[in-house]
């Protein structure tokens, strides 16, 4: 694992809610254009730590964050740091699809228009590029006004995953993202995602361990806050070096 190859860094991460402490002293590099999965029983705190990447917990009240979280060289929790701007180079796709109740190609521009794009062409073309890139072009281009609402489950997954991308993030965060989806459905996202790191960093959130190993290039098992084992998929799942984890895997708990 080439460490000049890191695009974000987790360093002595303590998180707590209140008084209880969630992840406990976490370390963990994310390589650029992989996939790293995040694994491990319900309640262990992978959602917490992934929402930490682009500081979505910084909306629940009375929650604290020691030890520091790097995107390339830069610390995303340093004072002063523009969380928005965070949020828009480290995008998230949540665990239920979430569209706005507008139409499909209003739900792509938002976050450009937000950002102050006015150029109509611009933003018509950026659309289309976004639904091309998250496969769903072919599904939706006569249907561009109609309401997003009346897409299927996973074409309302594949439109979030296209409003991520309009605005270019350099890493995607998926929550969990094929949950509520059906199998075919969570086929083509897992193809999506897989296409998607030849330009992004993806970090996943899974239960599910099949879909861990099909589109993870590295896995990081978390248990009670902590990260008990981090490697490549192939070797982690294969030859693990904790008994934790190779118990967790064989299905012994969890």
């Amino acid at each position: 694992m080439d460490k000049n190859n890191i695009r974000m860094k987790c360093e002595k991460v303590n998180f707590y809610y209140g008084r209880k402490r969630a992840l406990d002293d976490i370390n963990l590099d994310i390589y650029k254009n992989s996939v790293t999965a995040i694994i491990g029983p319900s309640g262990c705190g992978k959602s917490t730590l992934i929402r930490l990447y682009n500081r979505m917990n910084d909306l629940i009240p009375r929650t604290r964050l020691e030890g520091k979280i790097f995107l390339d060289d830069k610390n995303i929790y340093d004072i002063g740091s523009d969380v928005v701007e965070i949020r828009r180079k480290v995008g998230m796709v949540f665990q239920k699809p979430n569209p706005f109740p507008k139409t499909i190609f209003e739900n792509i521009s938002y976050g450009l228009e937000v950002n102050g794009e006015k150029d109509k062409t611009f933003i018509n073309d950026r659309v289309i590029s976004s639904l091309k890139k998250a496969a769903l072009w072919c599904e939706v281009k006569d249907r561009l006004h109609d309401s997003a609402l009346q897409l299927s489950g996973g074409q309302q997954q594949r439109l979030c995953i296209a409003r991520c991308l309009a605005v270019e993030p350099e890493v995607i965060l998926f929550d969990e993202p094929c949950a509520s989806l059906d199998p075919i459905s969570t086929q083509k996202i897992e193809e999506l995602i897989l296409e998607l790191k030849k330009t992004y960093t993806i970090i996943i959130v899974t239960h599910n361990m099949q879909q861990a190993a099909r589109v993870s290039d590295f896995t990081a098992f978390l248990y009670i806050g902590k990260l008990v084992e981090f490697g490549t998929t192939e070797k982690l799942f294969t030859v693990p070096k904790e008994k934790l984890t190779e118990e967790y895997l064989t299905g012994k708990f969890g």
